[in-house]
């Protein structure tokens, strides 16, 4: 088991029992007890759990997101290549509006070389974008969310609305066939249904861990969603569902 799965497992092991000591997490991973206490080091510093002697505690609720600093460590190699995909999707001269989340930072560095106009939805997305030496940079109102740095509020949608695209990139916390593109935050759901109220095309980001879950907030259907990118070990059952909605998924 590799660190990022295994931090997966320590994590929710920890949401769904509140508490749990080293020994027990060492059973539940295979890992030694030595190994499990640097593991529960490093969450603690990305404000996950809290440590005690002998064990740690869960600082996530069960339907809570988990911080930025942890999901930009996950998955990172398939997050690459969907970023590399959607910048091929992408034509020089289209203007994008640009979600927040890790994969879409992602994106926003596949982008650094194009010529494009781009909205980015996040602090850390513009923050990649801003020597980029032919993209035309368009900043929203906002304000950010610790943490995520995420533009929200009623000054985001006033920039949305003030604006039409031709392509949407939005990510997501969850995306299945029944239960369409879900957020956890609901002010971050405002956002995302404005940015796919202000484009043409609708792109979803979504690696496989993504698909198959649902949070709290409802952003779109999946048939408003036009093109699906998400990774090769995405569920067949979920992509197949998806592209019986109507939607092109595309595996990388």
């Amino acid at each position: 088991m590799g660190n990022t799965e295994r931090h997966q497992r320590i994590i929710d092991a920890l949401r769904e029992a509140g508490r749990l000591g080293v020994a027990e997490l060492a059973a539940l991973t295979g890992a030694s007890d030595m190994t499990i206490r640097r593991d529960l080091e490093l969450l603690a510093a990305d404000g996950v759990l809290e440590r005690y002697r002998g064990g740690a505690r869960s600082l996530l609720l069960r339907g809570e997101e988990p911080p930025f600093a942890l999901r930009a460590r996950e998955g990172q190699e398939a997050k690459r290549r969907i970023a590399a995909e959607v910048a091929g999707l992408l034509a020089d001269g289209e203007s994008v509006v640009l979600d927040a989340g890790t994969t879409c930072l992602e994106v926003a560095r596949a982008l650094q070389a194009r010529r494009l106009t781009v909205m980015p939805l996040s602090l850390h997305a513009a923050n990649a974008l801003t020597a980029a030496p032919q993209l035309t940079l368009l900043l929203p109102g906002g304000r950010p969310r610790p943490g995520e740095l995420s533009l929200t509020g009623p000054l985001t949608l006033a920039s949305l609305a003030a604006v039409r695209f031709d392509t949407a990139v939005l990510g997501c916390c969850g995306l299945t066939a029944a239960d369409g593109l879900t957020a956890y935050d609901l002010d971050d759901a405002a956002v995302k249904r404005a940015a796919l109220a202000a484009a043409r095309r609708v792109i979803a980001v979504a690696p496989a861990p993504k698909l198959s879950r649902t949070a709290l907030a409802a952003v779109a259907p999946a048939g408003a969603l036009h093109t699906v990118v998400t990774d090769d070990r995405a569920p067949r059952e979920e992509t197949e569902a998806l592209e019986g909605a109507g939607v092109r998924v595309v595996r990388v």
